[in-house]
């Protein structure tokens, strides 16, 4: 009897590492921290280390963060595919599609009080509850080739003369004047162009279903039409991918790039010293010249899936600290900047009198969608600005407002 006893505990101290959790398990994950984000290396090697660390594995499905990406995640959910610990969107229209398939974080430290999980209500939902950690904040602005204006003789464009003119001298020149995918990432355009157009507080609007938009959206889609027409984009616009623009972008080929710090995190020593990050120019008087975007969007989520399972939830609770704390979450929020353009994104910062959330991260996902693929009919003049935010409105695009 004592020897079968003794069998048996042996057998139990084989599942459990010397931390407490049971090895062999299999976790899954999911992030942006993939392609050219500075921090992708440093998630796979911290992956790697809790593997080491636990006996335990992890599937991770990281990619670069598009519409592509979100959509896979949501239907992940949906089919009930979701990873255990996600790096995913928060306080926006897509997390309200989760809620209900992840842990508050107040959940989680009262059932694991040790961890002491941060609870930042900067991304609390509506419900005023805090589901995500977030690593780090992000900003948008417009990105320059500094090294390119310096050659051609041109200022930087700080303003919107100095930008048109630019504009003109780079499409001469045969330099792609902005650099942009429409079909893949018209966002960043479609905000700054509304943000250029008119008042900060009509950027940060959010009308009820039906209701008329401020008129600066309105303006704001035409401008992207005057730009069109200025030919400041690649002559295939609503047909390249945003590969092909930032690849563009980094070897020169084009001048400009409206952009936001993930992409800044994938400069090169030499580019730290090449690019710099202006505020998108001021079209309109109403418009804030220093206005840029910026906000807390993503976080570290722990899904019901893994909360559920008796096997892995305390593996996943340990991933999540393992991740999204201390040194480790540091070195993923860090922004990996240098040289002139940190200069640049310094300036822009202090300087900035009006700093705005971005339209598209409240709007519900079906009417954001259809917002962004009417964005390259908006450019050819195949759609009419007012009557597609007419459409839009009548999809509730902002049901919690």
């Amino acid at each position: 009897m004592k020897k079968l006893w003794l069998i048996f505990l042996t057998t139990i101290f084989c599942f459990v590492t010397v931390n407490g959790l049971a090895d062999g398990l299999t976790l899954k994950t999911a992030s942006t921290f993939a392609g050219i984000d500075a921090a992708a290396d440093t998630y796979a090697e911290l992956l790697k280390e809790w593997e080491d660390e636990t006996g335990n594995m992890i599937i991770d499905q990281s990619s670069t963060s598009d519409e592509a990406w979100k959509t896979s995640v949501l239907n992940d959910f949906a089919v009930g595919n979701e990873a255990d610990v996600l790096f995913f969107f928060a306080k926006t229209a897509d997390s309200a599609a989760i809620l209900n398939r992840v842990i508050p974080i107040s959940q989680i430290n009262e059932a694991y009080p040790q961890y002491h999980f941060e609870e930042d209500m900067n991304i609390a939902e509506a419900d005023g509850t805090v589901y995500a950690i977030p690593v780090r904040p992000y900003w948008e602005g417009l990105f320059c080739n500094a090294d390119l204006f310096a050659q051609y003789g041109l200022e930087l464009p700080t303003n919107w003369e100095n930008f048109e003119i630019a504009i003109r001298t780079f499409r001469k020149a045969g330099i792609t004047p902005i650099s942009v995918s429409l079909s893949d990432v018209p966002h960043y355009i479609a905000e700054f162009c509304i943000l250029s157009a008119g008042s900060a507080d009509d950027h940060q609007a959010r009308p009820s279903k039906g209701e008329q938009v401020p008129q600066s959206w309105i303006d704001g889609m035409q401008l992207i039409r005057k730009l069109y027409l200025m030919g400041a984009f690649s002559d295939d616009v609503n047909a390249t991918t945003v590969a092909e623009a930032t690849q563009n972008f980094c070897s020169k080929k084009a001048a400009m790039q409206i952009d936001g710090s993930w992409f800044a995190n994938s400069l090169s020593e030499l580019g730290m010293e090449t690019t710099v990050v202006l505020p998108f120019p001021a079209y309109s008087e109403e418009a804030e010249p220093t206005a840029y975007i910026y906000g807390v969007s993503m976080g570290f989520y722990l899904t019901r899936a893994a909360w559920m399972d008796d096997a892995n939830r305390d593996a996943a609770v340990s991933l999540l600290n393992h991740l999204a704390t201390g040194e480790n979450a540091d070195a993923l929020g860090v922004y990996n900047i240098s040289g002139k353009f940190l200069q640049s994104y310094e300036s822009m910062v202090n300087n900035a009198r009006i700093k705005n959330y971005p339209i598209q991260d409240e709007m519900q996902q079906e009417a954001r969608g259809r917002w962004f693929g009417l964005i390259p009919g908006i450019a050819d003049g195949s759609v009419d600005p007012a009557e597609m935010w007419a459409e839009v409105m009548n999809m509730d695009p902002f049901p919690e407002q």
